[in-house]
């Protein structure tokens, strides 16, 4: 398994209530398979790759959510980074076993989001096909800030959607305000990017809070969004075009939010 590139996001878990739920829900919507972790939790095999892992929180007061991880070669120094840029350390490295170091941080909206420095696990076997993550953003309403933070701790080279000149991952219109993150070292745009920033408007409620919206390829958004409420899931965004295919934002049977893109036909 091939070494992720700094910061690249490189790994996706959900935080469910009820473990044994969650498999059913995503066994039929995404066709993924369960191998038995170390701990309360199981690994998301698609095609017999790794593409996800489901786990049992272990505490009520934690949110049902998707969390998404970034990869880093030196999560000490990404740690600090954090701290130095305005962000809150949630949880310290510590090690998981042979398989890596990880850590959890929120960045200075308090969005969420987790580290991975890499042993023996690498991150996903498959991605950007059928059954598997394809794109991360976070929503925000400190974009200033947040801004700065993630391209002082990532490096991220960032590209705003009017000067991309192309639509937005995470939106049906054009003229949003949303940046697209690429890694250091790369020509900043689409091409390359890993990654984006959207803005929590005032239509939304003011108690909704920062969060990053996870996505999920599938060959046939129409028929996942009938999958996903057949299974006892709801729609938080019915299916709509974006130029990068079609797209709906889901919510599982216990709450836990997260996007499926059918790409378009080449």
């Amino acid at each position: 398994m091939a070494a992720f590139a700094q910061s690249a996001p490189c790994w996706v878990d959900v935080q469910l209530p009820d473990l044994e739920a969650g498999k059913r829900f995503y066994g039929e919507l995404f066709g993924w398979t369960f191998r038995a972790g170390d701990g309360p939790f199981a690994d998301a095999l698609s095609d017999g790759r790794l593409v996800a892992a489901l786990a049992a929180k272990q505490d009520g007061r934690m949110p049902t959510a998707w969390g998404v991880y970034f990869a880093t070669d030196d999560i000490v120094a990404t740690v600090a980074r954090i701290r130095e840029s305005g962000g809150q350390v949630i949880t310290d490295p510590v090690r998981a076993g042979r398989s890596g170091v990880l850590a959890q941080a929120a960045d200075p909206g308090g969005a969420v989001f987790g580290l991975w420095q890499a042993g023996e696990r690498k991150g996903f076997q498959k991605q950007n096909e059928p059954g598997s993550f394809c794109w991360t953003e976070v929503y925000t309403r400190q974009k200033d800030a947040v801004d700065a933070f993630y391209e002082e701790v990532f490096g991220f080279r960032s590209a705003d959607l009017d000067e991309s000149g192309t639509g937005d991952p995470g939106t049906a219109e054009s003229g949003v305000d949303y940046r697209m993150w690429s890694p250091a070292g790369t020509e900043p745009g689409p091409d390359t990017a890993v990654g984006g920033r959207s803005v929590i408007t005032d239509a939304f409620p003011a108690v909704m809070p920062s969060y990053f919206l996870s996505y999920f390829a599938v060959a046939d958004c129409d028929a996942s969004v009938r999958t996903a409420v057949r299974l006892g899931g709801r729609v938080s965004a019915p299916p709509f075009d974006i130029p990068y295919g079609r797209m709906a934002v889901l919510q599982d049977d216990q709450s836990a939010v997260f996007a499926v893109l059918q790409p378009p036909l080449s």
